[in-house]
């Protein structure tokens, strides 16, 4: 039988004895996120992606938004107190915060940032968040996603 793999995410997950299940799929570099949803068999506005920004202070933030919506950078940047936020580059999501593109996600980062979850969010009972590794996501309560990651609901999108 083989062993589960295990991303760091889930590791983290394990540490704080957090319940949660591992989805995992055949990552395919054209696949949106409303394409993962389909494949995990859930409501897309139950799937969230993990985007990373940085303010005009310089200070940087992690937005957590349904796949099928679009961060508004202006209610993000009201969010987080700022006056203007803008998404960083591609290249610098991997020394900021130790994931790549397509498996961003907010549990277990190199530093913890401010982070912010759209609203939607508390009114499910699970939601799918990336488990830090193309081709893996994991579902988990939004509370104990909110505790984890320390998050604010805000109106973000």
């Amino acid at each position: 039988m083989k062993k589960e793999e295990k991303t760091n995410v889930m590791r983290v997950l394990d540490g704080k004895k957090i319940p949660y299940e591992s989805h995992t799929y055949e990552p395919d570099a054209t696949m949106s996120g409303e394409q993962i949803a389909e494949i995990l068999g859930e409501d897309p506005s139950h799937v969230f992606k993990t985007l990373v920004t940085q303010a005009k202070s310089g200070a940087y933030y992690v937005f957590v938004v349904p796949v099928v919506e679009e961060l508004d950078l202006k209610k993000a940047a009201k969010a987080a107190g700022e006056k203007a936020i803008s998404m960083i580059k591609q290249k610098d999501l991997l020394p900021l915060t130790g994931y790549v593109h397509g498996g961003c996600s907010p549990i277990g980062m190199k530093k913890a940032f401010p982070t912010f979850i759209h609203e939607t969010a508390a009114g499910f009972d699970k939601v799918f968040v990336s488990a830090g590794k193309v081709g893996f996501q994991v579902e988990l309560s939004p509370n104990d996603l909110i505790s984890i990651t320390r998050c604010k609901l805000a109106d973000i999108v």
